[in-house]
């Protein structure tokens, strides 16, 4: 696209997430992701009351745009006098707070999307405002000025991030005693501005470091460009791709360096041990130490997409980490925290941080809100390495081979072995059984796995009984049994514990697929794929089944497809595949199909399938995917 193409406005952007959402979701997420839900229902309303859109959401963030300033402002301050009334019985430590930052200026149009300095902006406001309060930028501020019964206090021109220069802010006064009052000076003349930088340069410097996005980092950067795909050195990978350059130091004392580069050397290794995503080396990245580098560079020399960067300041016993998570090929800012600690045990505060920075991630990237349901069992002396271990053995469990679930159940045993107070070990070795007995046809005896994995489920229970994969397990488990009443009771037990956690949700719809109640499960399992679009192949197939048991196989096909980016070498979604081209006289595609399970498994036989599909209450299904499926060559 030529420059004369890329679509410009003028527009009034409001920004806003939640003050201290990490917190509150390790008190409680369940209740935390209720209450988020609930409120971004209230600001969504707002939104198209004053004549808004909303662009977009993310985890606990909102941005929205309006064609006017006035509007805009109106619908910040109705959201958070709304918010501030329903706050009122909650106690304050468990308050969920909005910062809202309003801002007019020039964006980009891209598809659904706006970019630019005039988002970047609003994004930079929200971060200064205080929580239930509104900051605005000078050029929103010139619109409104007069013309609502607000209040407002000049809090001076603030240099913010990746913003070349410093922004007018002003602090929202609601309250109606404040209206009509101006707090401070409306605007320093450029000799005044002059005069005052050149006498308190020192401190300047300081208060730059402050008010940039939670003192992130100390880095010469212009102003942010997004990175392009075709300039990369190398082409992105096929999940997501993170590069994380060294936190700097902002101690002021170079002898804590080491601290400042455990922290990151610690992030590095953790996420290197997720299969799901894409981690450069630390040798690449730290090649950046010490050097202005933009995000765009970054992303563009290593051939990543999100880039994640941070500082550490120590004083005396205590340490502030603070990072954020940037999508290069966008420019939003993903996620960002802070973190206050104690210098009790230095290597045992760098794993809790580590972890807390590894879960946010898998949260933005990966997992979605099922990481923070794992996270809630980590605490005390299991820690990071058992983490990780959890980590290792489901992604094994996921790729769904006799193979990978052997060594799944090998780390699961593992677990179990060295932390047998974490109920999780208990429940991944009752996966791997369970999955023996689907994937392994010749195992031994099937009944004695499952009552293996029933008893593991069991002994999970007993450690845990409101962790919603141990019902997930048991709700499986009684499918294999067909207890199909027991086994949907448990899925919904599953789902209760975590009503906005995709893998409870396909758990509760799978076990009503298994009972053939195909349209109760449907929008289950497409639930489950929209809280994790990136996330779960199983939910694409079961989908696909759905579908094609339905006779809606054009649908089918296009779960299936989904299910295969996600898993190539699986078997059942080729079969299905297969099954779905037959039903549609597409003999030549469905042959493909099955070509790919030989090339998987060149071993597979339909009776082999049969004995997998042993779960389903209708079984004359069974019989006729079987009959079909021999139409594309499998015996």
């Amino acid at each position: 696209m030529t420059p004369d193409q890329v679509k410009r406005k003028l527009a009034a952007i409001l920004s806003a997430d939640v003050q201290g959402y990490s917190r509150l979701m390790e008190a409680d997420e369940e209740g935390t992701i209720r209450t988020l839900k609930a409120y971004m229902e209230v600001i969504n309303g707002f939104i198209q009351q004053h004549r808004g859109r909303l662009v977009a959401t993310g985890g606990d963030s909102v941005l929205a745009e309006f064609a006017s300033v006035v509007d805009a402002v109106r619908c910040a301050v109705g959201i958070q006098e709304e918010l501030k009334d329903r706050n009122k019985d909650v106690e304050k430590n468990h308050r969920m707070e909005f910062r809202i930052g309003v801002n007019l200026g020039d964006v980009v149009e891209e598809g659904d999307t706006i970019l630019g300095d005039g988002v970047n902006i609003a994004a930079r406001l929200e971060i200064l405002s205080e929580s239930g309060g509104i900051c605005i930028s000078g050029t929103a501020y010139d619109q409104v000025e007069n013309k609502l019964s607000l209040g407002y206090e000049y809090l001076g021109e603030q240099t913010v991030k990746n913003i070349a220069k410093p922004v007018r802010v002003y602090r929202v006064l609601m309250e109606p005693e404040e209206s009509g009052k101006l707090i401070g000076r409306k605007k320093a003349s450029s000799r005044q501005r002059r005069k005052i930088a050149f006498r308190i340069a020192a401190i300047l410097i300081v208060v730059i470091a402050v008010v940039t996005i939670w003192g992130l980092y100390v880095r010469t950067t212009s102003s942010f460009e997004v990175a392009s795909k075709d300039k990369m050195a190398f082409p992105l990978p096929d999940k997501p791709s993170i590069a994380v350059l060294p936190f700097v130091n902002m101690s002021g004392d170079p002898k804590q360096e080491f601290f400042s580069d455990g922290i990151t050397e610690d992030i590095i290794t953790a996420l290197s041990k997720i299969q799901k995503l894409f981690v450069i080396a630390r040798n690449s990245t730290f090649t950046y130490k010490g050097k202005p580098t933009r995000v765009k560079q970054v992303s563009e020399e290593l051939g990543v997409r999100y880039v994640l960067e941070g500082s550490v300041q120590r004083s005396g016993d205590r340490v502030r980490i603070t990072a954020q998570l940037i999508d290069a090929l966008n420019g939003h800012h993903l996620w960002s925290e802070r973190y206050d600690r104690e210098l009790k045990d230095l290597f045992a505060m760098q794993d809790e941080v580590t972890m807390k920075i590894l879960v946010a991630l898998q949260v933005k990237l990966t997992e979605g809100e099922q990481a923070v349901v794992y996270e809630k069992i980590f605490k005390g002396k299991q820690g990071l390495d058992c983490y990780l271990k959890v980590l290792e053995a489901g992604y094994y469990l996921s790729l769904y081979s006799a193979e990978s679930n052997k060594t799944a159940q090998r780390i699961a045993e593992e677990i179990v072995t060295r932390w047998p107070e974490n109920p999780q070990g208990y429940i991944f070795l009752g996966f791997a059984h369970y999955l023996d007995i689907l994937l392994d046809p010749l195992t031994k005896s099937p009944k004695d796995s499952l009552e293996r994995a029933m008893e593991l489920a069991q002994k999970a229970k007993a450690i845990d009984d409101s962790a919603p994969s141990v019902h997930g397990l048991l709700s499986y488990l009684y499918s294999l049994k067909r207890e199909y009443d027991k086994a949907i009771s448990e899925g919904e037990r599953a789902m209760a514990l975590s009503p906005n956690g995709a893998i409870a949700n396909e758990q509760y719809a799978t076990s009503l697929y298994h009972a053939g109640r195909l349209e109760e499960a449907i929008p289950l399992f497409q639930k489950a794929i929209r809280l994790n679009p990136i996330g779960s192949w199983m939910a694409y197939n079961c989908l696909g089944v759905s579908y094609n048991i339905m006779g809606q196989f054009e649908e089918a096909v296009s779960a299936l497809k989904q299910a295969l980016l996600r898993n190539p070498d699986n078997i059942f979604p080729h079969l299905n595949l297969a099954y779905a081209y037959l039903q549609m006289g597409k003999e030549k595609e469905a042959r493909a199909e099955a070509a790919e399970v030989l090339r998987v498994n060149p071993k597979f036989t339909l009776d082999d399938f049969a004995k997998a599909s042993y779960s389903f209450k209708n079984q004359s299904q069974v019989n006729k995917y079987i009959s079909l499926l021999r139409k594309a060559g499998l015996k």
